[in-house]
């Protein structure tokens, strides 16, 4: 192909490129499409060929990428331009009126003769950060702590609604920033949440709780061709940093500005001045009953200061914006008759009973089943099968019975007890003294086996790519399984044999399986789901004991001695290891090739000035995320404790510390900033 020839056919991939992101954005965006759909394919395979035949030509924001592609082996960090914040709560209209009364007294008279308020919805989804530059999508990332996120962009691309170059309608004559950086959420909607999790359940998988863990989980795929098969939408409500665009002087031009360069932002947004904050108080009380019917998850409204330039003289108090508050509903109460009461086993052989509830509709979503936390809980508020009962979601999320309507009972209410043996296995249920949880304490027991085995490969454990609760149900209830050292001897042949299960997912899943045991001995500590022993704990534990044979051995005072360890932690370890299958099992790991115990420790290097000092890290430091801080401490032979006690040394801490530094005062613990901890490390 001749250079005249290579020319044409750039421009044409860039024009063709440039018609189908108009067309989507009047489709997914305007919902208002100007062609077919039959045309519109043939739009998008004519780039498709294109590209196909000439791969050079096809650029990132290429609406062909959208599709998702290679699998990603981990997650980068990126550190956001700003310190993504959360916000101060309301819920009652009296707090509002207070917060502005705040304000008020803050700035100037001539300031509050111009104060303007914008009040949004407070979407239920997952925070992004999307950047842009020279007009073309080119990072984004999740809000993480605030001042890290996840970089997700390969999964960002497969969102439908959110524009790979702007202004998304070049007919406009607009001229795209050199840099815009926006904050915005990604969400799905209550019916494809619905259609989803209705598709996943016929196929046999595990549904998703809730609309937001649906997003959240989305957005994480490794794979990109997974999130690209979500039906995650977006909206926009903040811009952060525009470079060579317009002076923006409130947030209120600035959403404008968003929507003609073609991002999603919400209709639902109204703007009042302060003399109207009374219509602000109605409207967020009347909101209360219409966000029930959005098609999208909101759990409150956001009111902001309009201006600006008063947002940031305004400022921010600790971890919150003063300019900016998040106003949150009560949660929505119903009434309902509970049927019956049963009882669930869970990893730790904890039995919890749960309430069967005739179903009833509760902030828009059907509830048929509800905690009931303990047997206490039950007979202190005297809950009786048969009863008219109170429940609300918590958090609107998390069904809970609040009480009976004792008034209402006829005298067919049956009171309930805790029932001697196991629903599952028929061992006896033990509740130990000075605790409200009854155990099952049969280790085999199936239900307590399948939950021991799903938190074991889980992400924060052994990571086992391709293990989840499905495979953890199917291998326990095949038999495959009898204790966590089997997940190591697997029956490969008759696991073929089963539906689903070909050479290929075999493959992967023994892959996953191998590479599992030479995860570092913390992780295979925290995956054995002893009581009070999570991520934190079980390094602490490590960096003392560097073989589980001889954690296995370990008194009391020799785990006590350890800064962050308590004696109810300390108890929980001797105890799990008291008993001969769980110390028989350390063994089994250690013939099946896990790793039990570290690499013997390099030897000390110089400038290890935080040698034998244990600190605790808490509040937010001006350089450092929590994580950063943790590793510079290690690096330089620190150790890192997760709460203070009389054995820390000192306690680092930045903007907003709360309890722990309370705590660290209460017992003379010394207190020191950043810039003392890195006088220290020098």
């Amino acid at each position: 192909m001749t250079a005249s020839e290579m020319s044409l056919t750039r421009q044409a991939v860039a024009e063709l490129a440039a018609r189908i992101r108009y067309h989507q954005y009047r489709y997914y965006a305007l919902d208002d499409p100007e062609i077919s759909d039959q045309a519109f394919d043939a739009l998008f395979e004519e780039l498709r060929a294109l590209e196909a035949a000439h791969p050079d030509l096809r650029t990132p924001d290429s609406p062909t990428q959208r599709v998702g592609g290679a699998i990603a082996a981990r997650f980068e960090k990126t550190r956001h331009p700003a310190l993504m914040l959360s916000l101060a709560n309301a819920f009652h209209p009296g707090e509002l009126l207070a917060w502005r009364d705040r304000l008020r007294r803050l700035l100037s008279e001539a300031e509050r003769d111009r104060l303007a308020y914008v009040v949004e919805p407070k979407f239920d989804g997952l925070t992004v950060v999307l950047h842009y530059t020279d007009g073309v999508f080119s990072l984004g990332a999740t809000r993480g702590d605030g001042e890290f996120g996840e970089t997700i962009t390969a999964n960002l691309r497969t969102v439908r609604l959110l524009p790979l170059q702007i202004p998304a309608d070049r007919a406009a004559g607009l001229a795209a920033p050199a840099r815009l950086v926006v904050r915005g959420e990604v969400y799905v909607e209550k019916a494809d949440f619905a259609r989803f999790n209705q598709r996943q359940l016929e196929a046999g998988e595990r549904a998703y709780a809730n609309p937001r863990n649906f997003a959240a989980g989305s957005l994480r795929q490794l794979d990109s061709s997974i999130t690209a098969a979500r039906p995650l939408k977006l909206w926009v409500y903040q811009a952060l940093i525009v470079e060579r665009g317009p002076a923006l002087s409130s947030h209120w031009e600035a959403l404008a500005y968003l929507r003609s360069l073609g991002l999603p932002v919400c209709p639902d947004v109204q703007r009042f001045t302060d003399d109207e904050f009374d219509q602000v108080t109605a409207y967020v009380e009347a909101f209360s009953a219409r966000r029930h019917d959005l098609p999208y998850e909101v759990d409150g409204l956001v009111i902001k200061v309009d201006s600006l330039l008063m947002q940031e003289e305004l400022g921010f108090t600790g971890k919150d914006p003063r300019w900016a508050l998040a106003y949150k509903y009560a949660a929505e109460e119903a009434i309902t008759t509970l049927q019956d009461i049963v009882v669930n086993v869970g990893r730790t052989g904890a039995v919890t009973p749960n309430a069967v509830l005739a179903p009833v509709q509760v902030s828009g979503v059907m509830v048929k089943s509800a905690t009931l936390h303990n047997e206490d809980y039950i007979r202190d508020l005297d809950i009786r099968i048969g009863d008219q009962v109170v429940i609300k979601r918590a958090g609107e999320v998390i069904p809970k019975v609040l009480r009976p309507l004792v008034d209402a009972r006829d005298g067919s209410e049956q009171v309930w007890a805790m029932p001697a043996t196991c629903p599952v296995c028929g061992a006896p249920l033990v509740r130990p003294a000075g605790e409200a949880a009854t155990y099952c304490v049969n280790n085999a027991c199936p239900e307590q086996l399948v939950r021991a085995v799903e938190y074991f490969v889980g992400r924060d454990a052994m990571d086992i790519a391709g293990f989840g609760i499905k495979q953890a149900e199917l291998f326990v209830a095949q038999g495959f399984i009898h204790d966590l050292a089997d997940i190591y001897q697997l029956p490969w042949e008759q696991i073929r044999q089963l539906e689903g299960y070909g050479d290929k997912r075999v493959e992967n899943l023994m892959a996953g399986i191998e590479a599992s045991k030479d995860r570092p001995i913390h992780r295979l500590l925290t995956a054995l789901g002893i009581r009070f022993v999570g991520a934190v704990v079980a390094e602490l534990i490590t960096q003392h004991f560097t073989s589980l044979f001889d954690l296995v051995d370990a008194t009391p005072e020799q785990l006590n001695a350890i800064a962050g360890i308590g004696p109810k932690i300390a108890e929980s370890i001797v105890e799990y290891f008291s008993v001969a299958s769980n110390r028989a099992l350390i063994e089994e790991f250690a013939a099946l090739g896990v790793r039990v115990a570290a690499d013997a420790p390099a030897a000390p290097a110089d400038g290890q000035s935080l040698a034998g000092l244990t600190f605790v890290v808490t509040g937010t430091l001006p350089s450092f995320s929590r994580d950063a801080a943790h590793a510079f401490i290690k690096a330089h032979g620190g150790k890192v404790a997760g709460s203070v006690s009389s054995k820390t040394s000192f306690v680092v801490a930045g903007e907003a510390a709360g309890s722990k530094l309370d705590k660290a005062r209460q017992l003379g613990v010394p207190v020191i900033d950043e810039a003392a901890l890195r006088s220290m490390a020098a």
